[in-house]
């Protein structure tokens, strides 16, 4: 593939100043995300209406689940940096910032397991606020949260990054020279490289196609909360094997964090998913109470036994 798309998909010229700049720019990456994310939505809504809840709590928890996922999602990538030795320097201009920096999605990437706490921490607020079952917008908007992974991923795309290795692959990607990482600046620029972006999208959507396959075949069998066990498991596969082709990633003693995070993930949820189903409370408990055995009446005649006695 030559195409090397533009990350900007348009401006907006602002009638004033904003940060030194007259125009703002619309990003593909920004785009996709939303597209995504209403698409998820929409699944997850689907799902609500059949399992008996309000579609509305959907929508409404989405805004929630949007705002404090992308908190969580620039904390995680900015502290994965920070670890890193702060190479984007998010820290080291004044308070102000820094906190823009931190807080504004424009200024660099956006780290999924991030967004997962922080999105189901949005969804509990909601819960609470709404007094809904939290569990049960927690199973359908699981399912909406793998196809918004699925079509989000393609915003690394545009923005020409998430690639792999080099490749002679027929499906190998070009990448500008002013967005290859170092180690291959050197390359001649008919090189090509591992679309690490569309390995994890295609992982998404098959994974989107087990919950969905699961939670109806199963339905009457699962228990609140198994949607978000089993997303943990499918996903942290996808995540393991497609950070294999992540030269970018951050490393702890050569491994990638993303990989012990995501074996990790799979043990636990792993494990709890089957004690939930195999473990000594799986078994379903008696609401009759158990039957009082009272011996039989004796047959003796009290006369026979006064006699017996004298």
């Amino acid at each position: 593939m030559n195409f090397t798309p533009d990350p900007v998909a348009f401006t907006i010229p602002l009638p004033f100043t904003l940060f030194g700049n007259t125009t703002l720019p619309i990003y593909w990456y920004g785009i996709i995300i939303v597209i995504g994310a209403i698409a998820g939505a929409f699944l997850a809504s689907i799902e609500a209406k059949r399992k008996g809840i309000d579609p509305d709590h959907v929508w409404n928890a989405l805004l929630f689940a949007l705002l404090f996922g992308v908190l969580g999602a620039r904390l995680y990538h900015v502290l994965s940096d920070w670890a890193q030795g702060d190479p984007l320097g998010y820290f080291s201009k004044d308070f102000l910032t820094n906190l823009v920096n931190v807080l504004n999605p424009r200024s660099g990437g956006l780290g999924i397991f991030g967004a997962a706490v922080g999105g189901i921490f949005g969804i509990w607020l909601y819960a609470r606020f709404a007094k809904v079952k939290f569990w049960g917008l927690v199973d359908v908007g699981i399912i909406g949260l793998a196809l918004g992974q699925a079509i989000g991923r393609w915003g690394n795309f545009f923005n020409q990054e998430l690639y792999g290795n080099p490749t002679d692959l027929p499906w190998g990607i070009a990448i500008a020279a002013q967005h290859r990482l170092t180690q291959f600046q050197s390359l001649p620029d008919t090189a090509r490289f591992h679309p690490t972006f569309l390995y994890e999208s295609l992982g998404m959507f098959i994974v989107t196609g087990i919950l969905l396959y699961i939670a109806r075949r199963w339905d009457k069998t699962l228990k609140p909360g198994d949607m978000l066990l089993l997303w943990g498991i499918f996903y942290s596969l996808v995540r393991f094997f497609t950070e294999m082709q992540r030269p970018d990633a951050w490393k702890f003693s050569e491994i990638p964090v993303a990989q012990i995070i995501s074996v990790a993930t799979f043990v636990v949820c792993a494990i709890w998913f089957l004690y939930r189903h195999t473990g000594p409370q799986s078994a379903p408990r008696s609401k009759t109470p158990p039957r009082r055995i009272t011996p039989p009446p004796s047959t003796s005649n009290p006369a026979s036994s006064s006699e017996a006695k004298s």
